[in-house]
């Protein structure tokens, strides 16, 4: 079997398409029956006592089981094709599953709905400090699969989001993501090359983490312009590093700001490196706006864009950096080679949804649609995000991200600044009444 093909079995991008697609048709199977996948769709409700939870599983328990064995045998499949561990998987897995309910538990209290604990912070904090304080088995590692997942949410985000908002935001969305992503480019590219003396091609994989979609670029492009495997994982230390810090000083920021929660998704989606922790600071905001302005930034506008940096990148650095033009592999192939194959999920998932809806009168989407098949698809989509969330924080040991050099580092950071002081701009100022209203 040839490469390419090969490419559609094992690249974790491909999995989330079929696995987000295809659960979004399986819900349009149901519904198209008089069914619905709510069934097994759950989660917790909001309480006040604890004997109110007791009470609530005894009579919902069995879904929670079906939910789980849905994922299990979705994500064990693809994890299977994809060359890891299956064994480890499941045992991972079922770990991972039973601390989301405890996490989803705890995140539908009065008590964490008054704090603004949303289930992703949760989830977060309690992946931070166990991984910072515990020793966790290496074996644990092949379920947490936090691209995987962000990639399968996402997908499944499309399914949530109208085709007409699309069309309606992705011109704006796309403009600002684009004006912003390049101007922190440059900005980390020069300060790394100019002020701080750095190779350019480590320059330019600085650049591409902090300004297109974090660690999915620093590879990608580090890649292209044949950076030193050093200079990557570097890039990759520090793009984690500033990104968990975003995900709690972004929302923080908003909140102290006043900032509608339009303003504060795209504000998120111009500023975060990563589609995972852009999306936990998203959620945490507590309004499904933020993370409709948050998807159209950052998916939309800043991670269609990979491939074609990966190319201009590749070029530059083959003809005028190396000056060894037959080194580098260029050609249109590589757009397709480097695009992120979930955001075609993403499109064909709203696609889907929106041609079914068009069919329909605006009271039956309302009263039929929504509540049988876009409500419990939004459930799933929650799981498999705070399935991500945890993921983050289990595999962030902030010892080891503290080992970078200071001239890198001060290099990201004024890019960093760069970056922050832009998103808010355009964000607020420039296109803050187009969100405020999306």
């Amino acid at each position: 079997m040839s490469n390419s093909n090969l490419e559609f079995l094992k690249k974790e991008d491909w999995w989330a398409v079929y696995i987000g697609i295809g659960l979004v048709l399986v819900a349009l199977i149901l519904y198209k029956m008089g069914l619905s996948i709510n069934f097994i769709a759950v989660s917790p409700p909001k309480w006040e006592s604890f004997s109110e939870v007791i009470d609530y599983f005894a009579g919902n328990g069995l879904k929670y089981v079906y939910l789980y064995l849905l994922f299990l045998v979705l994500f064990s499949i693809s994890i299977k094709f994809m060359g890891f561990e299956i064994t480890e998987f499941v045992k991972g897995f079922s770990i991972l599953y039973l601390i989301t309910i405890v996490v989803m538990v705890l995140g539908s209290s009065k008590v964490s709905e008054k704090y603004n604990l949303e289930p992703p912070l949760l989830a977060l904090l309690l992946g931070l400090i166990v991984s910072n304080f515990f020793k966790l088995p290496k074996w644990l590692d092949t379920s947490f699969r936090t691209e995987f997942y962000i990639k399968t949410g996402i997908v499944l985000l499309g399914a949530t989001l109208p085709f007409t908002l699309i069309l309606k935001a992705g011109p704006i969305a796309l403009f600002q993501a684009t004006v912003i992503s390049v101007l922190t480019w440059l900005t980390i590219f020069y300060t790394a090359t100019r002020l701080f003396g750095l190779e350019k091609t480590f320059g330019a994989t600085l650049g591409a983490g902090g300004s297109i979609c974090g660690v999915s670029a620093s590879i990608a492009v580090g890649g292209a312009v044949n950076a030193k495997k050093e200079h990557v994982s570097l890039s990759i230390a520090l793009v984690t590093f500033f990104a968990v810090i975003m995900i709690f000083v972004l929302p923080f920021a908003s909140k102290a700001l006043g900032l509608p929660a339009g303003q504060a998704g795209a504000w998120i989606g111009s500023s975060e490196f990563a589609d995972a922790a852009g999306l936990a600071a998203a959620s945490t905001i507590g309004d499904e706006m933020a993370i409709k302005a948050f998807t159209l930034v950052k998916v939309i506008g800043r991670d269609i864009w990979i491939g074609i940096w990966c190319l201009i990148l590749s070029l530059v650095a083959a003809t005028k950096w190396e000056k060894r033009s037959h080194e580098a592999s260029v050609s249109l192939k590589e757009i397709w080679v480097r695009f992120p194959k979930f955001v075609v999920g993403f499109f064909l998932a709203t696609i889907i949804i929106s041609l079914v809806d068009a069919n329909l009168s605006a009271q039956t989407s309302k009263e039929i649609l929504t509540p049988l098949v876009i409500k419990p698809i939004k459930t799933l989509r929650t799981w498999v995000f705070t399935f991500c969330f945890l993921s983050i924080g289990f595999t962030t040991r902030v010892r080891e991200l503290l080992t970078f050099s200071w001239r890198p580092l001060g290099a990201f950071l004024i890019g960093v600044i760069v970056n922050v002081i832009l998103g808010y701009t355009f964000s607020v100022k420039i296109f803050g009444d187009y969100w405020n209203k999306l």
